[in-house]
């Protein structure tokens, strides 16, 4: 099975041609190849598969196994993978995804490569019982999660995945891994979420640090920074347009409504080969 090992600020997968090559136990393979000690190492897998609704199919696993709705650094790589590797060969390509169909829009140079990768999101969703969240509100905006005996303040919406926004003034201090881990898989998350924690730099600026269901912490999460330029923004913290610092890069969200709009680069690493028994 040939792959290609690629990144997207720092969240980093294993990339599959499934119109070629098909394999039975995606979930098996995601287990034994995102271990960073036994495995290549990587956030998840993806696997570009024939679709009858767009021009491919971006099918998603964690790292854990678990199958994924979208993933916001894995569609700008997976874009590049299936130019690169002449899957689709265009520069306006319809990705059907989990979370319904996705355009992804390519800047390429003189050589023929990606050099960015603007993707419409589509549509923020605020409906508690579409996230889910179990509180019976149509909206959870600056609602209280205790943790501890620590009451935490955040905020849910659902691009691609489910995401719990927190913002906070200094992302320093903050626990991510003990805190994720505990929000993640809290009652009031019956499919899990995200845990996204922020910091507002200015009116054009965030920070954000990711705990993602599925697959732990993560230098970044483009489902998670589009989620929290727009609940900043839907709270009057932020500009329509905001550059959003993860752990592992740089990105830039745009809003035009309730669309979502992300720019950012993708890199591949490496290509490799496995011998699957």
């Amino acid at each position: 099975m040939k792959f290609n090992k690629m990144q997207g600020a720092g969240n980093d997968f294993l990339l599959f041609d499934g119109v070629k090559n098909k394999h039975e136990n995606y979930s098996k393979i995601a287990k034994k190849l995102c271990d960073r000690r036994y495995g290549v190492g990587g956030d998840g897998i993806m696997i570009a598969e024939e679709s009858q609704k767009a021009d491919i199919k971006m099918v998603y696993y964690n790292s854990d196994g678990s199958k994924g709705e979208m993933c916001g650094n894995g569609i700008r790589c997976f874009s590049k993978f299936i130019y690169e590797e002449e899957i689709v060969k265009k520069s306006e390509i319809t990705i059907e995804t989990g979370d319904g169909i996705k355009t992804a829009y390519l800047t390429i140079d003189d050589k023929n490569k990606v050099q960015s990768i603007m993707i419409s999101m589509g549509k923020a969703r605020l409906n508690s019982k579409e996230i889910p969240v179990l509180i019976e509100k149509n909206k959870v905006i600056n609602e209280k999660i205790s943790i501890d005996d620590e009451d935490i303040i955040f905020s849910a919406v659902l691009i691609g995945v489910p995401h719990a926004i927190i913002i906070r003034e200094d992302l320093e201090s903050v626990d991510v891994n003990t805190l994720g881990a505990k929000i993640e898989k809290d009652k009031l998350f019956p499919k899990n979420i995200n845990v996204n924690f922020i910091q507002i730099l200015d009116k054009c600026r965030i920070k954000i640090k990711t705990w993602e269901r599925g697959a732990g912490r993560t230098l970044a999460c483009g489902t998670g920074s589009c989620s929290g330029v727009y609940i900043s923004n839907l709270l009057g913290l932020v500009e329509d347009e905001v550059v959003v610092e993860t752990e592992g890069g740089v990105l830039k969200i745009k809003l035009q409504g309730d669309e979502v709009f992300m720019i950012g680069t993708a890199e591949t690493t490496f290509k490799g080969e496995i011998i699957w028994e």
